[in-house]
């Protein structure tokens, strides 16, 4: 707890069971509560997360990596969190640092903070690929542009968001794939949310998630997608329920009738 302010730190994994726990144990003590949403993974990233006493959530089955987040973040409001802290448990980036990012919502100097890996200069020196860090430079630039802000990344992982944010977001707009990341991003500045962010140290190895040359080219025109909407609707252009406030958020029909699709039935528990 920072301030009064109940902090939750949730992990969205998918066959985490290699970093999982050295990820766990590098979470500071000022962490209230730690959730894990598996991803139905095929390891034993559940055992362990059991075993670590977190709350674990499971997807019955694999549904994406947005998909994933939506039941982060509803379970961490219902959880009571009062500032939600996404962590990846692949130990790329440094858990420590999710008392700094907690602090600033905490005391009401922004309302999402991110941990990136360009401020600082560390990205290359981590580890990361030579295109990523091209591509992970010309998106942010892009997107700069077209919306008005002015963060170093876009991209990164790492990212702190006070209650409010979660609530008000249309987050079940979003894509079930990686871009949901991005939209996210994109919706906080539509929404005119305080954004900031902290220097944060990566380091890229076997063990750690990354997606795929193919997958990072779908995701870079999805970011570019993103943001022209974003531009267009700023303009008053177009008008996408992706930015819309009246648009489906995560606690308010993400459980939705027993009759409905496999897809849109919600995640078993196990705690």
């Amino acid at each position: 707890m920072i301030n009064g302010k109940r902090i939750v730190v949730v992990m969205p994994a998918y066959n985490a069971a290699k970093t999982l726990e050295d990820t766990v144990r590098a979470l500071p003590e000022i962490i209230d509560v730690t959730i894990v949403v598996d991803d139905s993974s095929t390891d034993a990233t559940v055992e362990i997360a059991k075993r670590l006493g977190l709350r674990v959530f499971v997807h019955d089955r694999n549904y994406g990596y947005g998909r994933n987040q939506q039941t982060c973040y509803r379970e961490a409001l219902s959880a009571g969190a009062d500032v939600v802290v996404m962590v990846h448990p692949d130990y790329q980036y440094t858990p420590l640092l999710a008392t700094a990012m907690a602090s600033m919502i905490a005391f009401g100097v922004y309302d999402v903070v991110l941990g990136s890996r360009i401020l600082g200069g560390g990205a290359l020196k981590g580890g990361m690929p030579l295109y990523k860090y091209v591509a992970n430079r010309f998106l942010t630039a892009f997107q700069n542009v077209f919306t008005g802000a002015k963060l170093s990344e876009y991209h990164t992982g790492f990212r702190a968001f006070g209650r409010d944010v979660l609530l008000r977001l249309p987050l079940l707009e979003n894509s079930d794939d990686f871009v949901f990341d991005n939209q996210m991003l994109a919706q906080c500045i539509a929404f005119g949310f305080r954004m900031g962010e902290v220097s944060c140290p990566t380091k890229y190895f076997a063990e750690a998630s990354s997606i795929n040359f193919a997958r990072s080219v779908k995701y870079g025109f999805g970011v570019l997608a993103t943001t022209l909407q974003c531009w267009l609707q700023r303009l008053g252009v177009v008008h996408y329920r992706l930015f819309d406030p009246r648009g489906r958020k995560v606690v308010l029909d993400y459980y939705l009738p027993a009759e409905t699709s496999l897809a849109e039935k919600p995640p078993q528990i196990s705690e």
